[in-house]
This record gives C-alpha cells, structure tokens and sequence, in this order.
C-alpha cells in the first residue's frame, strides 16, 4: 500500500519545509522507493500563473503544463523525477473544482460545505497523485504555518487521510524554527511547544519533529521537545542552516532521518546509496575558479523570482569546477549612459523570462552591451525576444522594432502573438505551456550543447518570433537555431563568431540539475569561464563555434 508523509511547518513561515520534503524523498529514493511529491498552498488563487514575482517568486512549470509553485522545482532537483499537474494544489483550484460540480449537479442537491465537499476534494487529489505515478511514498507539503485559518481545510484532509489509510501507512513531520537568544545566549524551545500545541488541537500528533536553527542545538533542546512534544527521541531531528542546500540529505541522514521514517512507517527498505549525492557535495565544496554573471532582470529584488535559473547555473558551475557569482542587476536602472559601468566586469550576461514593458530598453542595451563586447549572452524566454528585437534595431536596421506586448501600435512587431491568438483573452491559462519539441539546426551553438536534432523543453509565454520578419533577419545575420519539427515556430536564435549568444524561447532552468547540468547552462558558464580566462578553455572548448 501506498505510504503518505505529510510536512507541516510552524512558528514561521520561510522555515524550508520544502527543502526538507525534497530531502526526505532524495533519500528515500536513494534506498531503493519509488517517490512522488506534491504541494497544498492554502492561497484561494487558481495556480501561481498570475501572481506577481515579488510575492510569490517564480513560477515553476511541469512537464504536462502545470503552472505550480516554485517547491516543486526542489523537489524534481532532489528526487529527479518529473511531477505533473497533480503535485500542486491551491484553494482557489479546490473550490473550482467543487463549485463546477455543484453547478452540474452532481451533488445530487446536498448543501455544500467543507467537511465533506471540499475536504473530499482534497483527498482525492492526495490519492490521485500516488496512483497516477504508483508511488511507493506520496510526500505532501502544506504550505503556511500551523495557526492560518486558511489552512485549515488542507488540515483537516490529510488528518482524515491518516485515520483512512491507518498509522502504519501515514506520518506526520512538523518543521519548527528554535530561535536562538543572544540576551541569554540559549535555543527556545517554547515556540516548537506551542505549535506542536497547535497541530494536535487539530487532531493531528506528528511522528517526527525537524528543528530548523541557524547554530547546533544543545541536548538538552532535544531531550525537552522529545518530552513536552510526545515524540520518540530519535525523532527529534535538527536541520541546520547550510551553505550550500544540497548538504541537507546528507546531513538529515547523519541524524538517521531516513532510518527513523521507514521504521515508523514499518517499511523495509535498502540501506540508502548516497554514493552519487556524495560525490557532488564534494565538487561543489572544493570548486576553485570564479565567474561573474550579471543577471538582468526587473524581479532582481527578490531572487527567488529567478530562483531555478539561478540554480542551473551553480549546477554548471559544479560540473565545471566554478564558484557563478550571480550579479542582480535590475534593468530599469540600466541607461545609455551607465550600461558600459554596470556591466563592465561581467564574463557573462543573462536575461530571463518575464512579462510586462517595464524595464525592457535596459534590457535591450544589455543585449546590445554582449553582442558588440563578445560578452557571453543567453536569453531565456523574454531575454531571446529581447535579443531578436536588439538585432532588428541595431544591425537590420529596424529603428522601431518592438514586440506586441510592449507597443500595440508598433509597425513593426518582430515579436508578436502566435498564431491563431488575439487581444480577447484572458490573462490566465491561455500561455504557451509545458513540454514542447525542438528541432535543432545542424552546424549551430545549440547543436554542439545538446549533441541531439530533436530535443523537448518547457514552455511559458504568449508571445512568439514574428515570422515575416524572418527572412530579413537572417540575411541581417540571425541564426535560427532550433523551430517546432514543423518549422512554424522559431524556438532559438544565435549569432556566428560570438563566443555564445544564444536566446531561446523555452525554458531550460526547469529541467537542470544538481548532478547534471543542463547542456545550455553548462555551454553558456563555459563560455563564460573563457571569456575570464581561466582554465576553463579546457571546458568551453567543446562548445565553440
């Protein structure tokens, strides 16, 4: 049968509850299980598609097109499995799905209310996933801390769960912040008391506690939570602040994190082959050379709207023996006039994805800034329109080319809607989105990363090349590197005798990982990496054209 862990966090929010999920199935993966994931996020939007980067960070999309939230792109980085439109859930989708059925009738006239309408919503979709994958171990994060009334329901689901699916078959593990005093120079284990509290007066006794600190907790911390928490001592886990966040299977299963979670589940399971895990650990603890990546974005204040694009490029950077200093540069105080300063020193220049005008022209002279410096470029989804609409202004001569999105009454829109779309749409669910394929043209930059004709990416955007521009960029000097197999689509651009400048429509962040790097990320850090002059002309070698 089917085994259900459920994450819960308390005290505050931010604690890494999905790291710790991710962890947790990286390791039970590792002895041998088959793992699925999932997140409940108690906000009463449909999906994250249409929320703004500042409060949500990025949104992360699935193979099958899900728009989710981004602690699903730690789980596929740590289990390396792809997860699909059931791994997320919201309240807004669970009171969609329960109102579009009441309006077909098929409550045959019962009054609808949340215990048991939207509660049996819930469990359905919790149910859902392990069949659809035939998980051995079903790992479900619900999003918020313990105390939100939003909550609750989710609460209330995964409780009933337990009870249907019987002990042996169920856990719960709550993630709790110890705060440390310097007044008294002492970890607090109160908070975790109360909302340990908290959790049972909904019903629900969790099995393992995880101890989120940023120093090593005393143990006597361990002893007390153990106690006052009616939790075995083993149970009682610590999870400490790391440098780097791919320690934390490691160091979870120092404190037999894994170990304690098969017996409390009465699995019998191999001992874990950590083997491959290790050996990353220690190429990113022993990395020695250095580039400067100067990422030019209109989110820069909040990172984790960039949150995989950054972490495909460490991912390069482990492969290639580099520490990826991430420049945040926000492209609405990029100017004619200061571009040179704000970019000088960079080995290499990112724009990734986003929607909306502002901030574009500094964009555009970053684009401008790499293709006529032979500075390393890749463009992510926004970041290749971006480059299109640079090349046709500055080397084709189109002094007014824009996109539809950011001028509607452009005359020449080199980047505009996709076929068949209008102006009559919503804003919701009408992208371009999940997995796509591509066809590479041989004798380009893209060809020499993927070594492949046909490759298949992820998609997020509305907005396309503009075909009757296509003729007259190329005989300008723009490659079209990849298009969709029937060649309507233009899916990748680049320039010849550049060091790398390419820009893609798709995007391949959602697809690194730690352990093996993306071919483009890798090509691109590579370059970058020559571009420094370090040893990396060993690396980037490969991938010149």
């Amino acid at each position: 049968m089917t085994k259900y862990i459920f994450v819960t966090g308390g005290v505050v929010s931010g604690l890494g509850k999905g790291i710790t999920a991710a962890s947790l199935g990286r390791l039970l993966k590792a002895r041998g299980m088959k793992v699925a994931a999932q997140k409940l996020d108690p906000y009463i939007n449909v999906d994250p598609g249409t929320m703004s980067p500042y409060q949500h960070g990025e949104v992360y999309v699935t193979e099958d097109g899900a728009e989710t939230d981004l602690d699903l792109g730690h789980y596929e980085r740590f289990i390396d499995e792809d997860l699909n439109q059931y791994s997320n859930l919201t309240t807004g989708k669970v009171y969609w799905n329960v109102l579009n059925k009441e309006r077909r009738g098929e409550y045959l006239g019962s009054t609808v209310q949340v215990i048991p309408h939207i509660t049996n919503e819930i469990k359905e979709f919790v149910y859902r996933v392990g069949k659809k994958t035939d998980a051995d171990v079903v790992i479900t994060e619900i999003g918020g801390t313990i105390g939100d009334i939003e909550s609750q329901p989710f609460l209330e689901a995964v409780r009933q769960i337990s009870l249907e699916v019987g002990g042996e078959n169920s856990l719960f593990i709550h993630v709790t912040l110890v705060p440390y005093l310097n007044g008294s120079q002492e970890h607090k284990s109160k908070p975790t008391q109360h909302s340990v509290k908290e959790l049972r007066g909904m019903g629900i006794n969790p099995n393992i506690i995880v101890l989120r600190s940023d120093k090593p907790l005393e143990e006597s911390i361990f002893q007390k939570i153990s106690l006052f928490c009616n939790v075995k001592p083993d149970c009682v886990i610590e999870n400490r602040t790391l440098e780097n966040l791919y320690e934390a299977p490691l160091m979870l299963e120092k404190s037999g994190f894994s170990s304690v979670v098969c017996r409390e589940l009465n699995i019998k399971a191999l001992k874990p082959d950590l083997t491959d895990w290790e050996e990353m650990a220690k190429r990113i603890r022993l990395r020695s050379e250095e580039v400067h990546i100067g990422l030019v974005g209109k989110y820069v204040k909040l990172h984790d709207a960039y949150l995989s694009v950054a972490e495909a490029m460490n991912h390069a950077g482990y492969e290639l023996n580099t520490f990826v200093k991430i420049h945040w540069i926000d492209s609405e105080n990029i100017t004619k006039e200061n571009v040179n300063d704000l970019l000088k020193g960079m080995n290499g220049i990112i724009v990734p994805g986003g929607f909306g005008n502002r901030g574009i022209e500094g964009m555009i002279l970053s684009a401008k800034y790499a293709r006529e410096n032979r500075i390393p470029y890749f463009g992510i989804c926004l970041g290749m329109q971006i480059a299109v609409i640079e090349f046709a202004r500055n080397v084709s001569g189109i002094a007014d080319a824009h996109s539809g999105e950011f001028d509607e009454q452009c005359r020449h829109k080199v980047i505009d809607f996709m076929p068949g779309q209008s102006e009559a749409i919503d804003k919701g669910g009408t992208l371009r989105l999940g997995s796509c394929p591509c066809r590479i043209k041989a004798g380009t930059k893209m060809e020499q990363c993927y070594g492949a004709e046909i490759i298949h990416e992820r998609h997020r955007h509305r907005y396309e090349f503009n075909n009757q521009y296509r003729r007259e960029l190329t005989e300008a000097g723009l490659v079209i590197g990849g298009t969709s197999p029937d060649d309507r689509l233009v899916e990748a651009v680049e320039l010849r005798r550049h060091p790398f400048f390419v820009g893609v429509q798709f995007h391949p962040e959602f697809k690194s990982r730690p352990n093996q790097s993306h071919p483009l990320f890798k090509g691109f850090i590579a370059a970058a990496l020559d571009q420094a002059g370090s040893c990396g002309r060993a690396f980037s070698a490969e991938y010149s054209i």
